[in-house]
């Protein structure tokens, strides 16, 4: 069977899943600030001494977690506006994907609170910092700085689950190539062109998020410079480490 790919017939269409694009990077870019507002919010509150706010980042948690996302979208769309609160498939896709990426993102930063010493949080107690500048200090930031990689590929996971938005008539990038091969019949060559377009998106993100890493964690690189400089300082000294010359007996008759 041969197939004759048909690339130049999407032409006429670059602007369309330009636009696409976009959305989703705005889909992206607001799940990302306000999920992880929600996050963080919700990893405090679990660790808060208070058993009524564990319970309820508990419940919210598990429910979004043990819920599927498509579920979640079409009961914000569809659900809300059978008792009256109707609102465009855009608002709802937002609203469903901050509070999917709020849940996931207070477990990602929840176990890397957990993971910081208790000697630590005693040493600053015994320093008398007040409890604000502990939580940032010595348990954000840190925290932080641990987990940072799983929680930029959770944001870049939303980012490809931001297609299934295109279920309500979100029009992202999954919803324009099933508007456009509607009308051009060329299904394989729009879904190959919105395959490449989510690995360029994909791409970028990482690029960007590495160079957050970069400006945020600056402590990180200068451990990681210093090691280097270890590292190369010890085989350095190996190599120059004097070697024993062997000198051979001389007899001097008299």
């Amino acid at each position: 069977m041969q197939y004759d790919f048909n690339f130049a017939g999407l032409l006429p269409y670059w602007n369309t899943f330009l636009s696409g694009a976009v959305l989703t990077l705005e889909l992206t870019l607001a799940s990302t600030v306000f999920g992880l507002v929600i996050g963080v919010l919700c990893s405090i509150g679990s660790r808060s001494r208070y058993r009524w706010i564990n319970r309820i980042c508990a419940v919210y948690v598990e429910t979004i977690r043990n819920t599927p996302f498509l579920v979640q979208i079409f009961i914000f769309y569809f659900g809300l506006s059978s008792i009256g609160l109707q609102m465009p498939a855009a608002v709802a896709a937002v609203i469903a994907m901050v509070i999917n990426v709020g849940a996931y993102s207070s477990e990602i930063i929840r176990a890397g609170m957990d993971a910081i010493p208790r000697g630590q949080l005693e040493a600053a107690e015994c320093l008398g910092l007040s409890t604000p500048r502990i939580y940032w200090h010595v348990i954000m930031l840190p925290a932080f700085e641990k987990v940072y990689p799983a929680i930029t590929s959770q944001f870049i996971l939303m980012m490809l689950m931001s297609s299934i938005t295109s279920q309500i008539s979100t029009e992202e990038l999954t919803a324009v190539a099933n508007n456009v091969q509607s009308e051009t019949f060329l299904s394989l060559e729009s879904y190959i062109v919105v395959a490449a377009l989510y690995l360029l998106l994909a791409v970028v993100l990482r690029m960007l998020f590495w160079m957050g890493e970069l400006i945020l964690f600056r402590r990180k690189r200068v451990i990681a410079q210093a090691q280097r400089r270890s590292a190369q300082g010890n085989a350095a000294g190996r190599k120059q480490k004097p070697v024993a010359r062997k000198t051979s007996a001389v007899t001097v008759k008299g």
